[in-house]
């Protein structure tokens, strides 16, 4: 029988056990593995309170403090990522080598964090260039903007929950936490280490629970930012909640990957299956659409559907696993059903297309017509389909017209292209001869269009998460006042 773990909410320093829960059951295991306090309107108002009346507290900490909570929480990571690891793919099928590799980023990103919040300052602004200014002293700071609300999703929920946790806390804000009802156990397992490395009980809180848990929160006037991951219609739900409030959503994606005549196809072909499969395609960069030019179109699907067939599926507990389960049936049922839509408009599949339970067979659609739904919409799922092009205009195109814009990968040896690509294409980031489903946690990330405002990684959250503020000292000048 395996353990259920529990999830409490953490309010006004408090963890709450007792009252109503939420049980999860494992998309694998399919039993339960976790179970959530969900939090109730007095829970909410009680922590909105706490945030509101913390502000002050969390803002005087000195960067240096902050950073140093934050190191210490990153080791603390690291010396527990087989537990994380463990609850990763407990909750939510994803496989063991995934999870280690998610937590490794946690680690990183919490480093990287505690490097910014060292960073932070401002500038004296050169106001005696203009003559109204002579004689004047302008300066500005990062001052943190207030309690931020981190919403995150159950794909990378320790991963995203750090970046928006200690970003946050780096600025000097509190934190209300609204994690993924999928994944509770892991999101309360990080924030309790960031506490025992010494964040501040004024500095988080957590409440788990539904959308309406999620648009209370968004909507309540203590709440200075909202952060948040997740799918589009939500997205657009929470900004509508919000209100005027500073929001940073990071959405969804159909990620394209461009594969040019001059390409080794072996290798794209391998790139693109360990990135189009892991965690089962549940990511916003995951591979999904594949251009391949006509010339090597054929080649291509060949070896990327003998790779395919090469990953190991299955229970997301053992160590060789490539692939575990999608986060439940209906999400891998959704896939089955897309891949037999586009076979019966004439596609080939080439490998998967049926599922086991939550367990979705690693699946790649040959040649799919052009408005098939796994070619215009998010999959968020095992699969990839490979779509040939004739002209690097035309294929420009093609990918532009999704209503997405996240990243994209391209596989070329030309610097022409690469340059037209980087310039052309409609996303937020281009990654060269490697797949779209390619991230480093400390450089930015965000998307155009459909795939959301603001660019996450440390550095840039900071930025969201602060107001300029800015001191004028008038008659005192360091310029020169004739």
């Amino acid at each position: 029988m395996n353990t259920i773990h529990e999830a409490g909410c953490l309010v006004a320093g408090q963890w709450l056990t007792e009252g109503p829960h939420a049980e999860r059951i494992g998309p694998y295991l399919r039993e339960p593995v976790s179970r959530a306090r969900t939090a109730q309107p007095e829970d909410v108002a009680a922590a909105l309170d706490h945030a509101r009346r913390s502000a002050r507290r969390v803002a005087r900490l000195a960067p240096a403090t902050r950073a140093d909570i934050l190191e210490r929480a990153a080791a603390a990571v690291t010396a527990q990522g087989d537990r994380l690891a463990r609850l990763l793919a407990l909750e939510l099928g994803k496989p063991l080598k995934d999870g280690r590799g998610e937590v490794l980023r946690v680690a990183d990103t919490l480093s990287v964090a505690a490097a910014e919040a060292r960073m932070i300052g401002g500038e004296v602004l050169p106001v005696a260039g203009w003559g109204r200014g002579v004689g004047n002293t302008a300066i500005t700071q990062r001052a943190p903007a207030g309690p931020v609300l981190a919403i995150t999703p159950f794909n990378a929920p320790a991963n995203l929950l750090a970046h928006k946790l200690a970003a946050s806390f780096a600025a000097g804000n509190p934190t209300i936490v609204k994690p993924p009802p999928q994944a509770p156990a892991v999101s309360t397992a990080l924030v309790e280490l960031l506490l025992e490395a010494g964040m501040p009980v004024e500095a988080v809180q957590v409440l788990h629970g539904g959308g309406d848990v999620g648009a209370r929160l968004c909507a309540a006037p203590e709440i200075a930012v909202v952060s948040f991951t997740g799918g589009v219609a939500a997205g657009h739900a929470v900004a509508h909640a919000a209100g005027p409030k500073r929001v940073m959503l990071e959405l969804g994606g159909n990620a394209a990957t461009i594969v040019c005549e001059d390409a080794g196809i072996a290798e794209a072909a391998l790139a693109c299956a360990r990135t189009g499969y892991s965690n089962s395609g549940q990511s916003c960069i995951s591979v999904q659409r594949v251009y391949v030019h006509r010339s090597r179109f054929e080649e291509f699907a060949e070896e990327l559907t003998a790779q395919v067939k090469g990953l190991a599926v299955g229970d997301p507990l053992d160590p060789g696993t490539d692939v575990g389960s999608m986060v439940d049936d209906d999400a891998a049922e959704r896939v089955v059903r897309w891949t037999a839509e586009a076979a019966a408009q004439g596609a080939r599949v080439t490998a998967g297309g049926t599922r086991d339970g939550s367990v979705m067979a690693p699946t790649v659609v040959v040649a799919p017509p052009a408005e098939a739904k796994v070619v215009r919409e998010e999959v968020f799922g095992a699969l990839v389909a490979v779509l040939p092009y004739d002209g690097f205009d035309e294929v420009i195109e093609e990918c532009n017209r999704s209503s997405y814009g996240l990243q994209a990968g391209l596989f070329t040896h030309d610097v022409r292209r690469i340059v037209t690509a980087w310039r052309e294409l409609e996303v937020g980031g281009l990654i060269v001869n490697g797949s779209s489903n390619f991230r480093l946690d400390h450089v930015p990330f965000g998307g155009v269009k459909d795939s959301g405002i603001g660019r996450e990684s440390p550095r840039w959250m900071i930025e969201d998460f602060t107001v300029t503020k800015t001191l004028m000292l008038k008659g005192l000048t360091i310029w020169g006042d004739e």
